[in-house]
């Protein structure tokens, strides 16, 4: 919330796993958490050997309550977190209940993980103005990044060592008490440890600080410790109270309870970089992570339709100000050729380099909304007309073609990439009319109107083995291949990434519910008999009934999940794609166009039900019969990312959908187009 503070923190399995710093795409800790000992030889892991509860002190409020409940009933431990306002330190406020315990000993174990990486990593023991602390040290491309950890009691005994080695988890798991006390482990994957002196006191503080230099670390860490936690946490959560006061939730009856509303909000605003505002990155998780490789960005990165879709949910309440700020990030990361990034880090560098036709209609599309919405006014839209101006002309020299659709399949014709783009055109060509740019407005209206003209041609497929065992007479496939062949493009073999089943499926035989998108953009009736037959073919395929509703997966043969034992998707191996609950959300924002509002607004409730007890909507749910040994249950999230910032901002637009009586994001300047109708 406060740019004093550069730090963003995230919660998994029972511990602290992730602390990032100085950007939320740069993880500087693997995992944090405490063991238990006492003199009769008891020994217990937090992340293994317990049972957690995480619950916010408030809607919104990101400060967290954590219990881990000992499994063999001899201890708890209680913590409160929350990032110091005013620097760069993480607060947790721990204190260990003991119950069947002789002396108890608890140890801190921490894995620095600096610079997103494990490697490299210089650790030591070190005090700082009389008081003992821990430290670690590793150098980025932009410098180096120093942790510094510090307590309000004091360490009896501090170690550093190699991971899997000489790390402070192999000594107390072993010896069932601190044995080793190295005082530096320089170069390599380490951890630090350190037994905390409870003897007197099982309440305290410990802080995890942030910096560039070793003073400077410390002296976040020992001015937090001296502030305190209960006036630190008094600022945390006045600023972001605050905030939230700020906001604009819509008041229905039939929307209920505001709460899943406020999460959403506050989802949205922490996943933004503080020094480049306006970034957003698709998750602080990282799906699947402990199985990741070293350095691995995961879903720390900004993906220009993921952020366009997030800034959406924000403006949905009220919070213009940040749409601005995304604009002018957009302004300033756009490409001289006018397309933008497949994804990039945060400070506006590319990372993967295939390109995404969506990502390049999305922000036209995000322009519009925000002037509808009064989060522009006239002259702000002007001053981004140069930016809108370049992407259009983009779309109109490399499209309708993208090379990737948006679910980073493979290239050809893709419903949805071909939705956003028509629209977009469509949208800027009405705005570039009104302000008297007559033949740019002609041309892009010209070029929208011929692709709109011949989308049905390029991805309705008829008489298909799908369509004659759903019944129907054809459907919107979901990407058409255009590489040259003498077999009809329904017909050929397409590579999709990670597919489940044998060889290659043919491109006509695939549907997924991206065809919705025609409905929600504009191009497309509600009842188009095209559409209602796509419809068919989309839940006699991918809808998954669940104990509270139904929820939708992304495309037949999706492999981007887990094995159907449980094992983690790797990319070397076909998993099973699970049910999405964003796609309920898009599901939703149909029937409410269709004029069902009712289910609309089921299907909101169902949406909410798939988040986990802290509020949070994952990416992927699990829907087979439950692996408590994987961690899997069904209707819960799966391995992949919890949140998924996406599935917040369609769930806030939704409610603002509903409560307006009209699909929010639908452009303004499409909302009176002729729909095609059989």
């Amino acid at each position: 919330m406060s740019h004093g503070s550069r730090v963003w923190f995230t919660m998994s399995e029972g511990i602290v796993s992730e602390i990032f710093f100085p950007q939320l795409d740069t993880p500087a800790i693997r995992d944090l958490q405490f063991m238990v000992t006492d003199r009769r030889g008891f020994f217990s892991d937090q992340r293994r050997d317990t049972i957690c509860d995480v619950k916010a002190h408030a809607p919104g409020l990101p400060a967290y309550r954590m219990e881990n409940r000992c499994k063999q009933g001899r201890y708890h431990i209680e913590q409160e977190i929350i990032a110091d306002p005013d620097r760069s330190v993480l607060l947790i406020k721990v204190r260990l209940v003991p119950f069947e315990l002789d002396e108890p000993r608890l140890y801190l174990l921490v894995a620095p993980h600096l610079c997103n990486r494990g490697w490299g990593n210089h650790a030591w023991v070190q005090g700082f103005k009389g008081e003992p602390m821990l430290f670690a040290r590793n150098t980025g491309i932009d410098g180096p990044n120093v942790l510094a950890i510090g307590c309000s009691v004091p360490f009896i005994k501090r170690s550093v060592g190699y991971c899997g080695t000489s790390d402070g988890w192999q000594d107390v798991s072993q010896h069932r008490r601190m044995e080793w006390e190295y005082d530096a482990a320089p170069d390599g994957n380490v951890a630090l440890t350190a037994e905390l002196d409870t003897a007197h006191d099982m309440s305290f503080v410990i802080a995890v600080g942030f910096g560039t230099s070793f003073a400077g670390a410390a002296h976040h860490v020992l001015a937090s410790l001296l502030d305190g936690f209960d006036d630190r946490f008094r600022k945390y959560s006045g600023k972001w109270q605050g905030w939230l006061r700020t906001l604009e939730f819509p008041n229905d009856d039939a929307l209920g309870d505001d709460t899943p509303a406020k999460v959403s909000a506050a989802v949205l605003r922490i996943h933004e970089a503080k020094e480049y505002p306006g970034a957003m990155v698709a998750s602080l998780s990282t799906p699947w992570g402990e199985y990741r490789g070293d350095g691995e960005a995961g879903y720390h990165m900004v993906w220009t339709r993921d952020l366009i879709e997030s800034i959406g949910g924000l403006i949905a309440v009220g919070a213009h100000g940040r749409a601005r700020r995304v604009l002018t990030f957009l302004h300033a990361t756009q490409e001289p050729d006018g397309h933008w990034a497949q994804n990039m880090y945060v400070d506006g560098r590319s990372h993967w380099k295939a390109i995404q036709m969506d990502e390049i209609g999305f922000p036209i599309l995000l322009a519009l909304t925000a002037a509808r919405s009064k989060t522009l006014d006239a002259g702000q839209l002007a001053r981004f007309w140069p930016t809108i101006h370049k992407a259009v002309l983009y779309l109109l020299r490399h499209g309708p073609l993208t090379p990737l659709d948006r679910w980073e399949q493979f290239s050809g014709y893709s419903v949805f990439s071909l939705a956003v783009e028509i629209s977009a055109i469509k949208a800027a060509a009405s705005y570039a009319a009104a302000i008297n740019e007559k033949e740019f407005a002609e041309t892009a209206q010209r070029v929208a109107l011929e692709w709109d003209s011949k989308l049905d041609d390029w991805m309705y497929v008829r008489d298909t083995a799908l369509a004659r065992k759903v019944g129907v007479e054809g459907y919107y496939a979901f990407i058409i291949p255009t590489e040259p062949s003498d077999v009809l493009p329904a017909q050929r073999p397409v590579p999709v990434r990670h597919w489940t089943g044998e060889g290659a499926p043919l491109a006509g035989e695939i549907v997924s519910p991206d065809a919705l998108a025609l409905v929600r953009f504009g191009l497309r009736a509600p009842d188009d008999p095209r559409i209602l037959n796509t419809l068919k073919a989309i839940d006699a395929t991918l809808r998954v009934e669940t104990e509270t509703g139904p929820c939708w997966r992304r495309f037949i043969g999706d492999g981007y999940g887990e094995s159907e034992t449980g094992e983690p998707f790797r990319d070397d191996s076909n998993g099973f794609g699970r049910p999405w609950p964003l796609l309920v959300g898009e599901r939703a924002h149909y029937e409410l166009a269709a004029g069902n509002r009712d289910e609309a607004i089921r299907l909101m409730h169902v949406m909410e039900s798939f988040a986990n007890a802290s509020g949070l909507i994952p990416e992927q749910i699990w829907d087979a019969a439950d692996l408590p040994a994987k961690g899997l249950y069904t209707r819960h999230p799966t391995g992949s990312a919890t949140p998924l910032v996406w599935a917040h901002a369609e769930y806030l637009k939704l409610r603002r959908s509903i409560h307006d009586g009209r699909v929010f994001d639908l452009p303004a300047e499409l909302e009176e187009t002729p729909k095609k109708s059989l």
